[in-house]
């Protein structure tokens, strides 16, 4: 190991759908093979390397490890860790760096929402979807309108803390989100799907409202019409969740330190949805890939 470098034995490992896109040679980050995947984990510090001064040997700690979390053990760079608080499981830890990483990052940073604004998230059955909800309500204040393609998805969204649903795959996003607020809109959207859902999601913003673009989970890069931008003085803005890593890494390191720090005080709850050992790794990812999966899955690697 490099002296600044610390060796964790991994308990749980997230997956994300990133990880099946770098799989299949989609992703926009593109590893030199062979690779291991596997963007986040909780574990617990075997050994430290001779000038790390964060950790030391039997912390329990989260890791954000771009593509190499699903395994036994994984060597990570000390800034790249952070320690669990005591009264956090490592499990609901593992759950915490990408989804509610993104979701602070696109609610506080991003959209700088306020208390008694209203968020608007779309497949909000999904691991940030349900984080979106989740600091939304509890930590922000916000009123939530969960948008998701299944009465189920919309059930569960309601049941972790959002005001109002609608089922887009029964017609008009804009008009079901008209029928719950009136014309006045929306003042922030985070969307996560892309195509005629982020078109919709854009459309039902308020006065000088904001969207943030997660990713195109729908398959479809919508293109923005400009002109709507103009007429309602609007803000649609991207978040690409790891690249604050290498740009603001103090940012990002802030998110991660809050998510831990809302978990630790009880504010936010974490939905894990399915946990697989790693032998079943393709049915996780399957499970991924069918839509099936609700909030967070898990790699047990213990």
């Amino acid at each position: 190991m490099f002296p600044l470098q610390v060796r964790v034995g991994v308990h749980f490992c997230g997956v994300n759908f990133a990880d099946i896109l770098v799989c299949r040679g989609q992703y926009q980050e593109k590893p030199q093979l062979p690779f291991t995947p596997g963007m986040e984990f909780s574990g617990t510090v075997l050994e430290t390397g001779a000038d790390v001064s964060t950790v030391k040997e039997g912390d329990r700690v989260i890791g954000v490890s771009g593509f190499n979390g699903m395994a036994e053990e994984c060597i990570i760079d000390q800034k790249t860790l952070w320690r669990i608080p005591e009264r956090v499981p490592l499990r609901e830890a593992a759950t915490l760096p990408v989804s509610y990483g993104t979701a602070i990052l696109a609610l506080e940073h991003r959209a700088r929402t306020r208390p008694g604004e209203t968020v608007l998230v779309t497949a909000a059955a999904g691991a940030t979807g349900l984080a979106v909800i989740d600091v939304a309500t509890n930590v922000l204040h916000a009123q939530v309108i969960a948008a998701a393609g299944s009465d189920e998805k919309c059930k569960l969204a309601m049941q972790k803390g959002a005001q109002s649903v609608v089922n887009y795959s029964r017609g008009s996003l804009k008009e079901a989100v008209r029928t719950l607020v009136g014309s006045a809109g929306v003042n922030v959207a985070i969307d996560t799907v892309g195509g005629d859902v982020f078109l919709e999601a854009l459309r039902s913003l308020a006065w000088e409202g904001r969207i943030v673009v997660v990713g195109f989970a729908g398959g479809t890069i919508a293109s923005v019409p400009a002109n709507l931008l103009l007429l309602k003085n609007v803000s649609a803005m991207g978040l690409y969740w790891s690249r604050y890593k290498e740009q603001n890494f103090p940012v990002f390191s802030r998110t991660l330190s809050s998510a831990l720090q809302y978990c630790q005080q009880g504010r936010i709850q974490p939905h894990i949805g399915a946990v697989f050992k790693l032998e079943e790794v393709n049915d996780a990812f399957l499970h991924v890939i069918q839509r099936k999966s609700t909030g967070k899955v898990l790699i047990s690697l213990k």
